[in-house]
């Protein structure tokens, strides 16, 4: 997971966590209920548009409003391989870090349907379309683990050397 790729969607700046999964669907247990309603609040045919790896390029306070899990669940499990942000809510940024959703903090120049291709390791976020490229701060080590292992929970049961297939 140190590197991705995928086609960009663009979205505005304070996208809140009920444009990415409005509450009236909230009523489920399934991840892919709801990831069939992820962004409907801004785009209600987004879940049928996007494609496994996509990456999602928004503007300032992404993830803003209430704290529902639910929001970085249904953008994983729609597909989205990242999201790109000029900066997050903190407990949305969390969120999606424990659910093993990468969510970069960057600036970056690019049109809906161009290329992303992004290395968390070294720093790097190049626009593949266009050729131009963006510094980032490069993910720790601690924190490519946690994404590599699928999220927050995951990790700690590898860690402990725990069958997460079990009931613990």
């Amino acid at each position: 997971m140190e590197k991705l790729e995928g086609k960009v969607w663009k979205f505005r700046d304070c996208i809140d966590t009920d444009v990415i999964i409005p509450g009236r669907y909230l009523r489920t247990f399934s991840l892919d209920d709801l990831a069939s309603h992820v962004m409907a609040g801004e785009d209600p045919e987004f879940a049928g548009k996007v494609q496994h790896g996509d990456v999602i390029v928004a503007g300032w306070n992404f993830g803003c409003g209430s704290s529902r899990e639910q929001a970085p669940v249904a953008i994983k499990h729609a597909g989205i391989s990242a999201i790109v942000a000029k900066s997050f809510a903190r407990i949305f940024y969390r969120n999606a870090i424990n659910v093993g959703l990468p969510v970069i903090i960057a600036d970056v120049e690019v049109e809906e349907g161009e290329i992303l291709s992004i290395d968390l390791k070294d720093g790097v976020i190049k626009n593949v379309t266009t050729g131009k490229t963006f510094q980032i701060q490069p993910f720790k080590r601690f924190m490519l683990d946690i994404l590599e292992d699928g999220g927050l929970v995951k990790h700690y049961l590898k860690l402990k050397n725990v069958d997460s297939t079990k009931n613990v």
